[in-house]
């Protein structure tokens, strides 16, 4: 057995002896908190935590974490770091002012990725995929989630869905794969919807279901993508071959994408920038999670997602990075937190909470991972020097993690070097 002992630390966050409910409402302000604290970690688990009164005496490994916070790792639940290039042209188009909308109408976007994803080869983009997910393991993240959708063929679904296959593989945090077939419909079938929606329901679903390719299904439904109906149709497919719905909803519009989620029992529905009364309304009547992703609202320069009424109203909110080429180019956690605090009014200790614990929920994966709870998986990180939790947020332009710890082990020292 190897252990390793973090000794002196300024605030243990989120640690808790007997792993407690979701956060939800006026209860995502409660992070439990000690501090000068000491926490134990044995072969791959959390062994224990307390005050450093009571620090045990030895193991095989001793960190000083003095002036510094230990978290648990973040738990992304909503990334597309699988893709071919960078957009970053569309970016300038967007300054010239063209709205994300436009952009798609006119072949980018989505369709643009798409494009670039059906030429580049699978080991290429696992190459650039497996450098994506090493850098936001560098930034605290220990658990994720990885969507198709730039393929919009079945090769290039399926292709899309063996590299993360392959990345699980390599992987030293858990990965979670979703389907997103339906993200855009290809400009080939722009006069021929219907025929894009069989090919997704009679062919890519049962073709990903067969080959154990994903854990979720995904569908964009919002106006100028995929309407309310054409949804229902695919989440229930997809839950005929087992794979449980999470979508896209309400970032453009009203788009009834929230209910139609909360009808087929999705785990989650994600973005909600447009959401009102009853969307919140029929979230508090269902087990399906909110997540919002501040990082699409603050880099496309739209409305971010009401999540202090959605708080407000006793709904458990979860924040996820959407890291992707087009809309949130960004993986790093700790910005969406400051996001969350500064432009979504979200207190720091709601945004620890939404992106650990219920990060985890909505990744279903919290019985192992999201809160520092002896028996759970020691994924973890240990802060540069900060005078306090607030500081976390508040030096949104920093990136806080200094040492990143991996089933048990440090897998990023304060000299930023990979040990494993």
């Amino acid at each position: 057995m190897s252990s390793l002992l973090i000794t002196h630390i300024k605030t243990l966050l989120q640690a808790e002896s007997v792993a407690r409910p979701l956060p939800r409402g006026a209860g995502m302000a409660e992070l439990p908190a000690l501090h000068d604290a000491y926490l134990l970690l044995e072969n791959d688990r959390i062994a224990a935590f307390g005050p450093m009164a009571q620090c045990p005496a030895r193991a095989d490994e001793v960190l000083d974490a003095s002036g510094r916070l230990v978290l648990p790792s973040w738990c992304d639940s909503h990334t597309h770091i699988v893709f071919a290039a960078t957009r970053e042209e569309e970016f300038v188009d967007r300054i010239k002012g063209l709205s994300y909308e436009e952009i798609a109408q006119r072949g980018g976007g989505i369709l643009n990725s798409a494009r670039r994803l059906q030429e580049a080869s699978e080991d290429s983009l696992l190459e650039s995929a497996w450098g994506r997910l090493q850098e936001v393991i560098g930034y605290g993240t220990g658990a994720i989630e990885i969507k198709s959708g730039y393929g919009l063929t079945l090769e290039s679904e399926l292709k899309m869905l063996r590299v993360i296959r392959r990345l699980k593989t390599l992987s030293p945090i858990p990965i979670k794969a979703t389907f997103l077939g339906a993200h855009a419909v290809p400009a080939e079938y722009k006069s021929r919807r219907e025929e894009y929606l069989d090919l997704v329901v009679d062919r890519m679903l049962p073709q990903v279901a067969e080959e154990g390719l994903a854990d979720y299904c995904d569908v964009f439904c919002d106006r100028g993508f995929f309407t309310v109906e054409e949804t229902d149709r695919i989440l229930k497919a997809g839950w005929r071959y087992g794979l449980k719905p999470k979508i896209h909803a309400n970032e453009l519009d009203f788009s009834g994408g929230v209910q139609v989620g909360v009808a087929n029992r999705a785990v989650s529905v994600d973005h909600l920038e447009c959401s009102g009364e009853a969307e919140i309304a029929a979230l508090l009547g269902s087990q399906t999670l909110p997540t919002l992703l501040p990082g699409c609202a603050f880099f496309l320069g739209i409305p971010f997602p009401p999540a202090r009424q959605m708080i407000d109203a006793g709904l458990p909110v979860v924040l996820a990075s959407d890291y992707n080429p087009g809309s949130s180019p960004c993986g790093r956690m700790a910005f969406i937190v400051s996001l969350a605090c500064v432009k979504m009014n979200m207190l720091p200790e709601e945004a620890i909470n939404a992106a650990t614990l219920n990060g985890a929920h909505a990744l279903e994966l919290e019985q192992e991972y999201g809160s520092i709870c002896p028996g759970k998986k020691a994924n973890l990180f240990i802060t540069k020097p900060l005078n306090s939790l607030a500081q976390l947020p508040y030096s949104f332009g920093t990136d806080p993690v200094e040492t990143v710890i991996l089933n048990g082990k440090v897998w990023k020292g304060p000299d930023g070097n990979k040990k494993s």
